[in-house]
């Protein structure tokens, strides 16, 4: 399941890169040019199924097309059905008793 999960991030990545692309106008080998590397990395890099974005080199492609990087993270899904508190839980911390005389 995380295998077909990170699939996804990756075709999502891909598909945003071709848009982005092709709003500027540009060919893979356009975009090659302005970043000073090959068309063969620009295709990987729309390639569903390629995973190996490195977040520098998501910057240069997003500054060439005028768009911006953001990376989000998100809590893990609990296993056995647990929930993550979505609000902020204080816990009281027992006091140490004194005694009395």
């Amino acid at each position: 399941a995380a295998r077909f999960k990170r699939a996804g991030e990756a075709w999502d990545v891909a598909l945003q890169i071709v848009a982005l692309r092709r709003q500027a106008g540009l060919s893979q080998k356009d975009l090659a040019k302005l970043l000073k590397t090959s068309q063969q990395q620009i295709s990987r890099l729309e390639s569903p199924g390629y995973e190996g974005h490195s977040l520098s080199m998501l910057r240069r492609v997003a500054d060439a097309l005028h768009a911006r990087v953001r990376v989000v993270f998100e809590p893990a899904k609990t296993s056995h059905g647990m929930r993550v508190a979505e609000s902020p839980v204080s816990y009281r911390t027992k006091r140490a008793r004194t005694r009395r005389k």
